[in-house]
């Protein structure tokens, strides 16, 4: 490691699917990466195959998590419910992963950026539940899915929470993010607050009050927005920065 990444807060990035980890497709984690070293942070790819005490030992070498997207849905028996028709196949080694990862900086107040199926797993660890199929189930005018491989991104508004941290590093009341999911938050889960929705009503950010403890929750993509978005890039930044700033006083 050098000198400049040792003094930059390590960032860890689980792999988005144990599929996409054993078969080397790295260019969509490599997105998360790149934003988070932009950012000033020290990217820090999760295997999800590592046992327990193997990821718990990398736990405590990180500053703050980035809980990336994933192809994959959480399991409904997680939440309490019976799994829908439209449900995706889910990955029980990235669900072990985040939720260790979770456990761990709740715990030790380490900051955590949860992207798209990351805030579905942020939600569900903190006991809440989710929309399974927002298209069947909500039967919405905006479409939150892309669908095909290739197709362009799919873009709506968002309406900011006044008093939110997200409108602090937004600084306006709505802004434009892309879409590409097809669950989302039904309930949130304990001491999360509801940062912004989308025009018809679904959960597009959550932050959490526990404590002081930055730790945001966003449906969209910043990672895919990095390079132009002010928002996608204060993401990122913040996220660095609190786990500086927390590095700065465990070490005083």
């Amino acid at each position: 490691m050098s000198t400049e990444n040792s003094r930059r807060p390590r960032v860890g990035v689980p792999y988005r699917t144990k599929k996409e980890e054993l078969t080397g497709q790295s260019a969509r984690i490599e997105k998360y990466v790149s934003s988070v070293r932009q950012a000033g942070g020290d990217p820090v790819p999760v295997s999800l195959g590592l046992a327990s005490e193997e990821l718990e030992h990398l736990a405590r070498t990180l500053d703050a998590v980035v809980l990336t997207g994933s192809p994959a849905d959480i399991d409904p028996s997680r939440f309490g419910a019976s799994r829908h028709a439209r449900c995706a196949d889910p990955d029980p080694d990235r669900e072990r992963t985040d939720f260790a990862l979770l456990e761990h900086s709740f715990a030790e107040n380490k900051p955590v950026l949860a992207i798209c199926f990351g805030i579905q797993s942020l939600n569900v660890f903190l006991g809440g539940t989710l929309i399974q199929d927002i298209p069947s189930e909500l039967h919405s005018p905006i479409k939150h899915d892309r669908e095909g491989k290739g197709a362009a991104e799919t873009l709506h508004t968002v309406r900011i929470e006044p008093g939110s941290r997200l409108a602090e590093m937004a600084r306006a009341s709505e802004v434009t993010v892309n879409s590409s999911h097809h669950q989302s938050i039904r309930e949130p889960g304990r001491h999360l607050r509801i940062a912004c929705r989308a025009p018809d009503g679904v959960i597009e950010a959550v932050e959490w009050t526990g404590d002081a403890n930055w730790v945001v929750g966003v449906q969209w993509h910043p990672e895919r927005m990095a390079e132009t978005d002010a928002l996608a890039q204060a993401l990122f930044r913040e996220l660095v920065a609190a786990a500086a700033a927390r590095r700065i006083v465990t070490q005083v």
